[in-house]
């Protein structure tokens, strides 16, 4: 088994390029060393988010659905954005993010996971919490949001996971995994 921590590293980065800086990503080309072989790789990187699944008093989970143009349809997804800074914590992201994309507040989120979305070319990192002990706040929309907040069963996300309805891998993977803690058979 390969130990992460102990295992020589086979790549050596030779060059740095930025190709592109966007408002949620820097593009860079690398120029690095496989094992003798100099090739050419893309890297993104992606200052990290935070996301957060609200658990209602009766069980049910809320999610929000929204426009995603990159998949040119609507998505349900768990309440989840870009934090403010690489200094700034997942979990403070994540209450806020709660309360924009809710109008619901938690003073104590519980830690759930991390996810790496796509480790091949993307450093982005995304913290998920649990809020329970929901509170009234207000929604705070971006201005180029336009979202509407659903109540849903476990078993009834479990479904659409399960028949390839929904394939948000941070909404997937914080289904799964409360599941898995919090629902166990």
């Amino acid at each position: 088994m390969l130990n992460e921590e102990n295992a020589e590293k086979p790549v050596k980065l030779i060059e740095r390029k930025l190709a592109y800086q966007g408002h949620v990503v820097s593009v860079y080309e690398d120029h690095v060393d496989v094992g003798g072989h100099e090739t050419r790789w893309d890297f993104i990187h992606h200052v990290g988010a935070a996301a957060v699944l609200p658990v209602l008093p009766d069980g049910r989970l809320l999610l929000v659905r929204q426009y995603r143009h990159a998949l040119g349809r609507y998505t349900l997804e768990i309440p989840a954005g870009k934090r403010d800074s690489e200094e700034e914590s997942f979990e403070t992201c994540a209450k806020r993010e709660l309360e924009e994309e809710t109008g619901y507040r938690c003073d104590d989120l519980e830690f759930l996971l991390y996810v790496n979305t796509t480790v091949a070319f993307l450093d982005e990192k995304i913290g998920i919490y649990v809020a329970r002990d929901l509170k009234s706040g207000t929604v705070h929309w971006d201005e180029d949001e336009e979202l509407g907040v659903e109540a849903w069963e476990l078993s009834d996300l479990q479904k659409l996971i399960y028949e390839g309805k929904m394939t948000d891998g941070k909404t997937v993977a914080a289904i799964q995994s409360y599941a898995a803690k919090y629902h166990k058979n």
